[in-house]
């Protein structure tokens, strides 16, 4: 039993925001432009992003509707009309609410009945779990088809109000690194068990994660405060939570070049277990959250001697922005639409995840 990708999908937010522009919709912290911005949007390359709030920082639209809207996209260059989707599996670091999970959110914008339903939740790789769960369920026989969706709305954790309340207003890097790297979006991907009716498709060959969380401490976070293990829930009042910064998103950036080698490590691992040829790789679509990270991969694989080729690397990081767990398939969706693809070539996706290090990999072939 074969899967494939019959039809992507993808929305995002709002205008197009350059790097000029950020603080004008997430705000001056205390009223002062920061010192770091500059620093790290040259480091990760970034220069322009979409954000899901507008220069009040009032939400103009919700996590959940963002992915319905990429989903609703995704159908729409299908031929399964929403009332025949079997499964629906979807992904976000966090929904709208705590509670009940996002996929049932998301399912309820759709206004679709009868599903299977199965919410991923984690950082970047979750995208890959929501697809490898349909993914195996359509194996297993268990469905025809299945829509998977991807959704992050970061940005409302990035008003200068966040900052503002934590006690003496003292923002450390690990809580500031972020608010230039992460963007809002969803994408979309429909699965089937039979390739389009007309048209090209994309066969999944196989999809591989490899988890490190047992040897690497956490790196990216939200819900407890600097240099402590302490969980938000643990403090008398949400407020004093808030005043120890254990709501911030905070990235450990003395553990970040970790993710470039358990990455490559797993990219050579599943060389060295013939689940693929690098020779016979035609295209990389590898979700790096900052071109610093891209030539550190391409240079470790080069020093391993399995270099492919950088013409043969796709990203669209650049003029999208990091859009967290959306964005392996926001990337293959634009990926699709701007490349005529021939019977036969493959497409190799990587994306590694620095929450406590899971990286994920998928290989893909072009078929009629």
């Amino acid at each position: 039993m074969s899967v494939y990708i019959n039809s992507t999908g993808h929305f995002l937010p709002g205008p197009a925001i350059n790097n000029d522009e950020i603080e004008t919709i997430l705000g001056l912290v205390n009223g002062k432009k920061s010192r770091l911005k500059r620093k790290i949007l040259q480091s990760n390359g970034i220069k322009t992003r979409h954000y899901a709030i507008n220069q009040q920082q009032e939400t103009q639209i919700s996590n959940s509707e963002m992915a319905a809207n990429a989903g609703k996209r995704c159908l729409d260059n299908s031929y399964i009309p929403p009332n025949q989707v079997e499964m629906l599996s979807v992904a976000t670091s966090q929904g709208d609410i705590v509670l009940p999970g996002f996929g049932s959110m998301v399912q309820a914008e759709l206004d679709i009945s009868g599903v299977e339903l199965q919410t991923s939740h984690g950082i970047c790789s979750s995208s890959m779990m929501a697809l490898k769960a349909a993914y195996t369920n359509i194996k297993a026989q268990e469905s025809n088809n299945a829509l998977v969706i991807a959704s992050e709305l970061a940005s409302r954790l990035f008003k200068h109000t966040r900052y503002e309340q934590v006690t003496g207003n003292e923002i450390d890097f690990n809580a500031e690194f972020l608010r230039w790297m992460l963007s809002d979006g969803a994408g979309a991907l429909l699965l089937e068990d039979q390739p389009r009716k007309t048209g090209k498709s994309l066969r999944i060959d196989w999809i591989k994660s490899f988890s490190h969380a047992d040897v690497y401490p956490v790196c990216m976070s939200v819900g407890k405060p600097k240099d402590s293990d302490k969980s938000w829930q643990d403090f008398a009042t949400y407020s004093e939570a808030e005043q120890a910064g254990a709501l911030l998103l905070r990235q450990d950036v003395r553990l970040l070049d970790n993710i470039v080698a358990v990455g490559v490590n797993g990219f050579l691992k599943l060389q060295q277990d013939k689940m693929f040829n690098v020779d016979e790789v035609d295209h990389v679509l590898c979700h790096f959250s900052s071109a610093y990270f891209k030539s550190k991969i391409v240079d470790m694989l080069s020093v391993a001697g399995v270099q492919i080729p950088e013409h043969k690397w796709y990203t669209n990081l650049y003029e999208r922005g990091n859009t967290g767990c959306a964005s392996i398939f926001i990337m293959l969706d634009e990926f699709l639409s701007s490349h005529s693809l021939t019977v036969g070539e493959t497409l190799f996706c990587m994306v590694p995840e620095s929450g406590r290090f899971n990286c994920a990999y998928m290989h893909l072939t072009v078929v009629e």
